[in-house]
């Protein structure tokens, strides 16, 4: 399985430091930010499965992050913080966080919390995901694709893009959401770098690209996926 990724957004750079080791030992990867404008610009450029986000950030709220956040992404978010009160949880609730811990809390606590939020999220199984469309095969696990059983390369991008259609099968995603789970939640990527990877896809994997059977433009909504169940 991929390794899934968590940014932590925390001013106290020391105690992201030792979350940070932590949770990599557990096999997370782990990317720190320090403050709401440092967190957005890692955002813009990169998925994350989990956020464990603080409070009180020296440019902006954990809330007002989580709030804009919520526009674009349903990343799972953790609020930890010193912030105790029932008010500060409530807000935390109410700009989308999906739970609470309150500093001071053990590692041990937070390990759990992370992992079932990243299993309810998720799933928990640990078989080869596959998926397999036409004489194509889509190895989410080990990041292949293959085509009459020959290997198919494609850039990472590519692939997460493959992935992500794959994953909403025979649904038509909007451009924006191809674009915010593919690229970030505020990626600043034009529209048109879409189609282009969209082109190159069926490139590749269509007989007919002008003419594709499988990844095909929905009017007006963005693209789909089409496959026999």
């Amino acid at each position: 399985m991929d390794k899934k990724q968590l940014l932590i957004i925390d001013d106290d750079t020391d105690f992201s430091a030792i979350l940070s080791d932590m949770l990599t030992d557990y096999g997370y990867g782990v990317t720190c930010a320090a403050s709401a404008s440092e967190a957005f610009s890692l955002l813009s450029g990169h998925t994350y499965h989990l956020l464990l986000l603080d409070i009180n950030l020296p440019d902006a709220t954990g809330f007002s992050v989580c709030e804009e956040l919520r526009r674009v992404s349903t990343v799972p978010v953790i609020f930890a913080s010193a912030r105790t009160s029932e008010t500060d949880r409530i807000a935390g609730f109410e700009t989308g966080g999906d739970d609470y811990l309150p500093k001071p809390y053990s590692m041990k606590e937070l390990l759990v919390r992370v992992n079932a939020l990243i299993r309810r999220t998720y799933g928990f199984s640990t078989k080869e995901e596959k998926f397999s469309f036409g004489s194509i095969t889509v190895n989410l696990t080990s990041r292949t694709v293959t085509r009459d059983n020959m290997p198919v390369s494609l850039s990472l991008r590519e692939f997460d893009l493959l992935a992500y259609l794959c994953r909403h099968k025979n649904t038509a995603i909007k451009k924006e959401e191809l674009l915010s789970g593919v690229w970030g939640a505020f990626c600043l990527i034009e529209p048109s770098t879409l189609t282009v990877h969209i082109r190159w896809l069926r490139e590749k994997l269509e007989d007919h690209p002008a003419d594709p059977v499988f990844i095909k433009t929905v009017y007006k909504v963005g693209y789909m996926l089409s496959v026999e169940e």
